[in-house]
């Protein structure tokens, strides 16, 4: 009996359009739990759509901002990505990101933040939050002087919203998570949403975004209670 061999020329052609084929969004599944939990407890495991952990959060505490402290994005495999830390003293409950290290927190200056996000106020604007990136100087005709560089329009509580650039083009989008053949389809509770990246947008910025957002909009924390 003859062996057969795969052919070679089709393998080279798949890889060639596959690498011509335009970059597609990335699209996770965000459950609302930590990953080192046995209870669910609160915090962040996020998958990517080979099922794979690709970023989480681990447990933190949801009492008011002076006394929450730090959260950490870390991939994965828990290594740190970003520290996120709210702003004691502000009108808009304001939240700053700063690139996270091993060595852990250290003393943060205003010059090593990346961004800060808080929420709008519903008489000033229509988004529920935005984003403002450390050395932003785009003129506005808005009180700060500067143009938000990500806009979140819609509502983050009801999982139905996008994340604008200021250009108005949207790099994300949050919706409620679908579960089933499409015929079949199941809604999912609140607690796990899906997250669509955009390509060419940096997926753990958006995720530190989803991670205000949590924190800023508000809601009671229920917690998973398991039968024995």
């Amino acid at each position: 009996m003859s062996r057969i061999h795969p052919s070679y020329q089709r393998q080279d052609a798949a890889a060639a359009a596959a690498s011509t084929a335009a970059p597609r969004a990335a699209v996770y599944t965000v459950w609302k739990r930590s990953s080192m939990g046995f209870q669910g407890t609160d915090g962040f495991s996020v998958y990517d759509d080979a099922g794979s952990l690709a970023f989480r959060v681990d447990n933190y505490s949801r009492r008011r901002k002076l006394f929450s402290g730090d959260l950490l994005l870390m991939d994965g495999h828990g290594s740190p990505l970003l520290a996120l830390t709210p702003q004691i003293i502000s009108m808009h409950d304001q939240w700053n990101c700063y690139r996270a290290s091993e060595e852990g927190q250290g003393k943060r200056t205003r010059s090593q933040q990346l961004f800060s996000m808080r929420k709008c106020s519903v008489m000033q604007s229509s988004h529920e939050a935005e984003v403002h990136m450390s050395g932003c100087t785009h003129a506005s005709s808005d009180r700060t002087g500067h143009v938000p560089a990500f806009s979140i329009e819609g509502s983050f509580k009801r999982r139905s919203c996008k994340i604008r650039n200021s250009g108005g083009e949207e790099v994300a989008r949050i919706t409620r998570k679908k579960a089933g053949a499409a015929s079949l389809s199941l809604t999912l509770a609140e607690d796990v949403f899906s997250l669509e990246v955009q390509p060419n947008v940096d997926c753990a910025m958006i995720m530190a975004f989803v991670i205000v957002l949590d924190r800023i909009c508000w809601k009671p924390y229920t917690p998973m209670i398991c039968s024995s």
